[in-house]
């Protein structure tokens, strides 16, 4: 009789293609801090060889406030900068500080423009601000994402008092916890990514 060896017992482990995550810089205001954020985050996703990120920033799109369902040649030309990012992605990662204990008129205007691209991926939330860090327009965004049927991930990465936390080479002064709480986040995002791509590729999402 054969004797079942520990290489024959256990499976192979498939190789899973990188998540495609779109990083959503979310401030479009003069002198913004965000910039800095972001390229540290996309630092920490660059440590690693599950995610495959692109940057969409809604400093560089044009969108008016008012919706349409037949835009404008020029609002469509607008449009085509994120869209399609947005619809090809598993999953995304939403930057924003806090402006009056919210997130940014930019970057819910991005959002409002688009509803299918969101449902029923996850998105993780990066906030920055003042003494709260932010997490005020973080939980404005669960609300808003949650209409979306989209799924924030529990997680989220917060810097208070970002000016100061960061220097002048954009790296944050305590490199430690950030670094820890962003491995977290992203350790939760590229497992609800992949559980949801398999979800929706066996069934539509009916919400």
């Amino acid at each position: 009789m054969k004797t079942a060896t520990a290489e024959s017992t256990v499976p192979e482990q498939m190789s899973e293609s990188p998540v495609r995550v779109a990083v959503v810089v979310g401030s479009n205001r003069e002198g913004r801090f965000g910039p800095v954020v972001a390229g540290w985050l996309l630092d920490r996703i660059g440590e690693r060889d599950d995610f495959l990120p692109e940057v969409l920033d809604v400093a560089s799109v044009e969108l008016p406030t008012a919706l349409s369902h037949s835009p404008s040649p020029a609002v469509a030309a607008e449009l085509a900068k994120v869209t399609p990012a947005l619809a090809d992605a598993d999953a995304f990662i939403v930057l924003t500080p806090e402006y009056n204990h919210s997130f940014p008129a930019g970057l819910k205007n991005l959002i409002d423009w688009h509803y299918g691209e969101w449902r029923a991926k996850p998105v993780a939330l990066v906030s920055y601000g003042g003494v709260s860090g932010g997490l005020r327009a973080v939980e404005h965004l669960r609300q808003v994402f949650a209409e979306l049927h989209a799924v924030t991930v529990r997680d989220t990465v917060s810097f208070h008092g970002a000016g100061a936390a960061f220097d002048e080479a954009g790296h944050p002064r305590d490199a430690v916890g950030p670094a820890a709480a962003a491995k977290t986040m992203l350790d939760q995002l590229g497992w609800w990514a992949r559980a949801l791509k398999e979800a929706r590729g066996k069934r539509p999402y009916g919400g």
